[in-house]
């Protein structure tokens, strides 16, 4: 065990003069890499083909979709997205602008779902991004039929990646 020293100051409330005190405490120390790299370790971080990372963060684009502009068309989606990837939904919250488009995010436990439309173009920009057993990729097809988008584009960053 190493003994680390910390000096924490403030101020004396009944003198109102300085002070600074030494808090002593014991810890273990043990690596960064240490730490995200123990399969027994109870986080959230991913640990897939010989890799550590945060989360898997989906960039995902709808082109030529419909019902970009309806707020409920949104909220359906999210939440359709939230089961089909074993998410767990804390709160949704979204916008609409006027004379169109939608903003918005789903706050996760595992991260987050958000998105910014443009209605008049039949296009939205959707972030997927999730750690621990969440399965982010299985939004991608939900987005596709809730939207009707001819096509869709995604990108995968593995967030976090090679910190370890």
């Amino acid at each position: 065990m190493a003994t680390q020293h910390l000096l924490q100051s403030g101020t004396d409330l009944e003198t109102g003069t300085a002070r600074a005190e030494e808090l002593v405490y014991e810890s273990n120390v043990i690596s960064l890499e240490d730490r995200l790299t123990d399969e027994s370790r109870e986080d959230h971080f991913i640990r897939r083909e010989g890799k550590v990372y945060a989360g898997t963060h989906l960039i995902i684009e709808v082109l030529g979709g419909t019902g970009l502009d309806c707020i409920e068309t949104v909220e359906a989606a999210f939440r359709r997205c939230v089961e089909a990837c074993g998410a767990t939904l804390l709160h949704i919250h979204l916008h609409k602008f006027q004379p169109q488009g939608v903003s918005g995010v789903a706050v996760l436990a595992e991260s987050h779902i958000s998105v910014h439309t443009w209605p008049e173009a039949g296009y939205g920009a959707f972030d997927v991004f999730m750690c621990g057993d969440a399965e982010p990729w299985r939004a991608v097809e939900i987005l596709r039929e809730a939207f009707g988008a001819e096509e869709v584009r995604t990108k995968e960053l593995l967030r976090g990646d090679g910190i370890v």
